[in-house]
């Protein structure tokens, strides 16, 4: 594989893990939107019992502990319905890790082969050139001789 086709593949690769990076970001940003939500849900149910509690220190009928009381089922199964958000922003999390390292690791391998392959034409290189000068001090030492 010539060094420019390892540079297009570079290009390629390199496109392909930014774009892995932007969804791992993209994933963290949910989970913590998730975290974040949960901790309101909880907190606002925490509030909300305190009300209850201090509702039914002075007196609450039967009624309104009754739409007091649905309420928290309610936000309980908010609360559920947020963790389970948070369980499967969390994988997301790990899966798009995954790719993303996946991707870097691909990456490195290509990067590895344009080094090795730079060494390669670099040698090449050199060589050329040492047998150039070779060339051209044989010449001179045969004209010299010749003079």
């Amino acid at each position: 594989m010539s060094l420019k086709q390892l540079n297009t593949l570079y290009k390629y690769e390199k496109d392909k893990e930014n774009k892995a990076a932007q969804q791992l970001q993209a994933a963290e940003l949910d989970y913590q939107q998730n975290i974040q939500r949960l901790e309101s849900v909880s907190d606002y149910r925490l509030e909300y019992m305190k009300r209850l509690n201090q509702r039914s220190v002075k007196g609450i009928d039967s009624i309104t502990f009754s739409h007091f009381h649905a309420f928290i089922v309610k936000l309980d199964n908010a609360s559920e319905q947020m963790s389970i958000a948070v369980e499967q922003a969390k994988a997301l999390v790990a899966q798009r890790k995954k790719q993303w390292l996946a991707q870097r690791q691909k990456i490195q391998a290509v990067e590895l082969l344009r080094d090795k392959k730079s060494k390669v034409i670099a040698t090449l290189a050199d060589k050329r050139e040492q047998k150039m000068f070779d060339e051209m001090a044989t010449q001179q030492f045969v004209r010299r001789q010749r003079s």
